[in-house]
């Protein structure tokens, strides 16, 4: 049983993958890229909404923890 791939086996295989290259090269030259002042803006764009989204988070944060201590509190005082 021979194994070794055929000369006609192993050019279809090289022709695909040389076509393959080609098709990666052809639509790499079709992508529009983002310029340098859209990307600053995007990333400036990104990182105010990341903060002001956290900061958010860390307020409601506060306001659970101190309606928590209040309560716990109340729970003490009326308990005794």
């Amino acid at each position: 049983m021979n194994m070794t791939p055929s000369k006609e086996e192993s050019s279809l295989k090289k022709f695909r993958f040389r076509d393959l290259i080609e098709q990666i090269k052809t639509e790499f030259r079709q992508i529009t890229w983002t310029s340098k002042e859209e990307l600053i803006g995007y990333t400036k764009i990104v990182v105010g909404a990341t903060f002001v989204l956290g900061l958010g988070v860390y307020l409601v944060d506060l306001s659970i923890q101190s309606v928590m201590n209040i309560l716990t509190l109340l729970s003490r005082l009326i308990s005794g």
